[in-house]
């Protein structure tokens, strides 16, 4: 791809995503998805094998199919109430619609099955574009009508995708599946938190992003595409290892990394609202999740592949835009809650 094509698609990529994250009219915020959906199709294509061609096809099907159903359910709203304004969803119909196709804008259980088999026949970057930066529009969009959506889909949906979540990455090899899977339970707590406390639903996004950047980020440099690879990384650099460990369990929730911190707090928020069985089935529901970060974890950090006694280990790369971008999303990562007495302060 020639670098005016590449400019003018990730150019396209970013002004999609602020022109719905910025407008007020529904027209305007269709505009921004349909723009976003259609330059990231290149992106995923442009290794011109079957899978990546399955898997545009797959991605252009499903988002396409849901921006349809936001027009539709943003018209009925406006047939209704005279209103185009998105804060101004007063329409029982037109909510239950743009609820479900948020859902699968983003990869909700049960709309969740394109997520595992797009990223999967994407490359690494082009899969941590899809697990992050395309995740911001719809995220938009639910803030700003998060009054108005229906409370026991959001929760329903968020119940499934955290269960869905951890029983799909259980019997996964592939990094990038399981990657995907990950995602569909974060998102599920963020859903769960969407209607009762948006603050919790904004920090938990941004720190959802920042994780799966510096995940996405380590497998890139190290380019483990299967757990198996995973465990030739310490060879490589037994630093990345041990961030790569680390990272995974704050993925995971483990105190007292970052990313515990969401989940204490909407567990906590959930209890105050006396949904005590709701906060105890995603509790339960995390330790699948978690089982399966603790598998890589251990490939990775835990076990040892061949190699010679005077072998040469890598302390360093070459200092790249990837690594780069590390010493930035990493120190967030891990030491955000650690850190957050100090901040306070």
């Amino acid at each position: 791809m020639s670098p005016i094509t590449t400019t003018i698609i990730i150019t396209s990529l970013a002004t999609g995503t602020i022109i719905t994250s910025t407008s007020y009219h529904w027209l305007m915020a269709w505009i921004g998805l349909e723009m976003n959906t259609l330059s990231i199709l290149p992106i995923i294509s442009k290794q011109h094998h079957p899978r990546a061609t399955e898997a545009a096809t797959k991605y252009f099907l499903t988002q396409a199919a849901a921006s349809a159903l936001i027009l539709f359910s943003s018209t009925i709203n406006a047939w209704n109430s005279g209103s185009w304004d998105i804060t101004q969803m007063t329409d029982t119909t037109s909510n239950i619609l743009l609820s479900s196709a948020l859902a699968m804008k983003l990869g909700l259980a049960p709309m969740h099955f394109w997520l595992p088999e797009v990223l999967q026949g994407s490359t690494m970057k082009t899969a941590l574009i899809i697990s992050t930066w395309q995740k911001l529009a719809p995220m938009a969009l639910m803030i700003m009508t998060a009054n108005n959506l229906s409370p026991t889909i959001l929760i329903s949906m968020g119940i499934l995708s955290t269960m869905v979540g951890g029983w799909g990455g259980l019997n996964q090899t592939q990094t990038r599946k399981l990657m995907a899977y990950s995602s569909i339970a974060h998102l599920g707590w963020m859903a769960t938190i969407s209607t009762i406390m948006t603050n919790i639903m904004i920090m938990n996004l941004l720190l959802y992003l920042t994780m799966t950047t510096s995940m996405f980020l380590m497998l890139i440099s190290s380019e483990a595409k299967t757990i198996q690879d995973t465990s030739t990384s310490w060879t490589t650099s037994p630093t990345m290892s041990i961030m790569m460990m680390l990272t995974l369990l704050s993925l995971g929730g483990l105190p007292p990394l970052a990313g515990f911190l969401p989940k204490w707090l909407i567990l906590e928020e959930l209890t105050m609202q006396n949904m005590t069985l709701t906060a105890t089935i995603m509790a339960l529901s995390s330790l699948l999740s978690l089982y399966f970060y603790l598998r890589i974890t251990y490939t990775t950090a835990l076990t040892t592949a061949p190699n010679t006694t005077p072998m040469m280990f890598k302390w360093r790369f070459k200092p790249t835009l990837t690594t780069t971008l590390l010493t930035s999303t990493l120190p967030i990562t891990l030491l955000s809650l650690p850190m957050a007495p100090l901040i306070l302060l």
